[in-house]
């Protein structure tokens, strides 16, 4: 039987909850536990284009492997990055997520869950809509996200500086 813990069985609630935990660490700051949520061929895409399907010939506003993940999280925990002082803080908002794939056997998973973003800083605060797709793996008993597209649904506007992850 497949299992997230190695003795409980996996299931749509336990992906629901995976989705929920990792935007609680993000929320929180827990950068180094966020990371270990991936595999390390993981990769984190929020397209720049409407229902964009390749991330390689089309731009995008974020394709990041598991080095630039870890580069992108060093920068936000570093002494010495002055536009992170004080540091920006986000909040999610989700709906509860969908699971549109649950194959127990390939160890296989993936949800799509439409939330607000709101990120801060200092007075400034925004807000974004978007849609995140996790495509989970299990390995050794444990949820890994090996991909996490998240599209913003006005993907097409002029945007400042996102610092954080949505």
């Amino acid at each position: 039987m497949t299992t997230i813990t190695g003795t409980r069985p996996i299931s749509r609630e336990a992906l629901i909850d995976f989705v929920y935990h990792e935007a609680r660490l993000l929320d929180e700051g827990r950068y180094d536990e966020w990371l270990s949520l991936w595999l390390p061929e993981g990769i984190y895409w929020m397209p720049l284009d409407w229902q964009q399907s390749d991330p390689d010939l089309v731009t995008s506003l974020l394709h990041e492997d598991q080095f630039m993940l870890r580069l992108r999280i060093e920068r936000l925990k570093g002494a010495r990055t002055f536009s992170q002082k004080p540091k920006s803080r986000c909040h999610h908002v989700l709906n509860r997520p969908f699971v549109d794939e649950f194959d127990p056997e390939a160890g296989r998973f993936v949800t799509t869950t439409n939330m607000h973003y709101v990120e801060t800083r200092l007075d400034d605060q925004f807000l974004l809509a978007v849609t995140a797709r996790h495509e989970l793996r299990l390995v050794d008993g444990q949820l890994r996200i090996q991909l996490k597209r998240v599209d913003i649904l006005n993907c097409d506007a002029a945007f400042g500086n996102i610092q954080l992850l949505p």
